[in-house]
């Protein structure tokens, strides 16, 4: 697979990376261990070398299985993850019922860090997250803190989540900023409006997470899929089945595109996100080797600049109903 420059930093990563949440948490069923680990290191070997995890998946699990998953190969990939919650270190509950709190107090890096450090098998995070904004630490004293970090030799670059245009300019001009992780894709384009050209402005490099609409652009779905209560997406308004019977529209028409381009509507959404910016590294999220195959092919799907121009159309004469997130939690997006 092809190389991309992530910002101006010199972090160089695979086209495609591959996002490692739902092996533990959100979309059910999930692997065994030893199959996860073996998917992940298939992952590699189809070239794939940019994997995004965070502590807070599973409450540390997720980054013990990418750990253990990608020590054999460590030299040879980037690993990406988050700080910015206070998980209470109370081994006696379970996954769900472990208290979380917002926060990126200095403290709270330094024991996220040495957490993720140890629990990845590494003595070094190629690029590490916020991975929601604290109101209540300004975002000079994280980019302060993670710049010591950095000096220190514990982390290489790092990110933002979620961020406003306003908040990445704050955090760019104390500590550089490598990377900015937001959703993007066809079926939800707000970062659009001011963020990419506030990144292209900065020379900062874009991860779109859920690349694929949750999994709604690769034409699993039609109007009379309901989720399990397990199930993330059974809680996201977009998803209920009452705003699927509309949102289903630009599954119909991705299904069109790829139709035309005699390829899967995964690898149009990919190719599509690849298209905008050179600066643009997408990490679709699956549990299945077939399906991260799927979605390296992405990067061989191009489009001329009139079927950009037409895509753009399209998609600005569809409305899609619902909000991305629960509202507890679309409550801490864009800040």
């Amino acid at each position: 697979m092809n190389k991309r420059k992530l910002g101006r930093q010199g972090l160089t990563v695979s086209e495609v990376g591959l996002g490692c949440m739902g092996f533990t948490q959100s979309y059910p069923p999930y692997p065994d261990r030893r199959e996860a680990i073996a998917t992940l290191r298939e992952a590699v070997d189809a070239g794939v070398d940019f994997f995004d995890t965070a502590e807070v998946y599973s409450a540390f699990k997720n980054e013990e299985l990418v750990g253990e998953a990608l020590e054999p190969v460590r030299d040879k990939v980037v690993i990406a993850t988050k700080f910015g919650y206070d998980l209470v270190d109370m081994p006696d509950l379970d996954t769900a019922a472990r208290p979380v709190r917002l926060s990126s107090k200095p403290a709270t890096i330094r024991k996220a860090v040495e957490g993720s450090l140890r629990r990845l098998r590494t003595d070094h995070i190629d690029l590490y997250y916020q991975h929601r904004v604290d109101p209540d630490t300004p975002i000079e004293e994280v980019a302060d803190t993670v710049a010591s970090l950095i000096r220190e030799g514990k982390v290489l670059y790092w990110g933002l989540s979620e961020a406003a245009p306003a908040t990445v300019r704050r955090a760019h001009a104390v500590c550089p900023l490598t990377a900015v992780q937001s959703e993007y894709s066809l079926w939800y384009r707000q970062p659009e409006q001011k963020l990419l050209s506030t990144l292209e402005e900065l020379g900062i490099g874009f991860v779109p997470f859920s690349p694929l609409g949750k999994a709604m652009l690769t034409g699993r779905f039609n109007r009379d899929t309901r989720f399990d209560k397990t199930d993330f997406r059974s809680a996201i308004p977009r998803f209920s089945h009452e705003n699927m019977q509309h949102n289903v529209a630009i599954v119909e028409y991705v299904e069109q595109l790829a139709r035309q381009k005699e390829t899967s509507p995964a690898r149009i959404a990919i190719g599509w996100l690849l298209a905008q910016k050179p600066w643009i590294v997408p990490i679709p999220g699956t549990k299945r080797i077939e399906r991260i195959r799927e979605n390296i092919g992405g990067a061989d799907v191009h489009f001329t600049e009139e079927e950009m121009a037409d895509i753009r159309r399209h998609l600005d004469g569809m409305e899609i109903i619902g909000a991305r997130y629960p509202e507890d939690q679309e409550a801490l997006t864009n800040k």
